[in-house]
C-alpha cells in the first residue's frame, strides 16, 4: 500500500507518495526523516538511516521521481536534468530504485539550495 509523504526542503513543501515496493517500505518505516540536502543539477539527494540493495533499477527517471540510491544510502528528488543528463533526459549519477513520485509541479524544489534541511515525513 502506498505512504503519504509530505517533503520540506528550506522553504519549500511538496507532496509525494512512496510506492509499495520494498525500498518504499523500508523507507516508509524509517520516516521522519532529516537530513542536510545537497544538490546536483536539478536533483536534491541526502543519505538516509536505509540499507536497500537494487530493485529494478533505472538508469533514467522521470520527472517528479523519488528514488533511492544504494551505493550511498541516499533518497533522491529529480525536477529536471543533472549534470549527466543528455538532451532531455533525467539521468541520475548511477541507477537508482524509483520509490515514488512528487505529487503537482515538482520544478518548484529548484528554489532548494544545497545544505538546506530536508525533512521527510508521513502525511495524513
Amino acid at each position: 500500500m502506498p505512504t503519504a509523504i509530505r517533503i520540506t526542503a528550506g522553504r519549500v513543501e511538496v507532496r509525494g507518495q512512496l510506492n509499495d515496493s520494498e525500498t518504499g517500505r523500508a523507507i516508509a518505516k524509517a520516516l521522519p526523516i532529516e537530513a542536510r540536502g545537497s544538490t546536483w543539477g536539478d536533483e536534491i539527494y541526502f543519505a538516509i538511516p536505509v540499507s536497500c540493495g537494487s530493485e529494478d533499477p533505472k538508469e533514467v527517471v522521470e520527472m517528479g521521481d523519488l528514488a533511492y540510491w544504494p551505493p550511498g544510502s541516499a533518497f533522491c528528488i529529480f525536477f529536471g536534468p543533472t549534470p549527466a543528463s543528455e538532451g532531455d533526459e533525467i539521468r541520475p549519477a548511477s541507477a537508482v530504485n524509483v520509490i515514488g513520485r512528487v505529487e503537482g509541479d515538482a520544478t518548484v524544489l529548484k528554489a532548494v539550495r544545497s545544505g538546506e534541511t530536508v525533512r521527510i515525513e508521513a502525511a495524513e
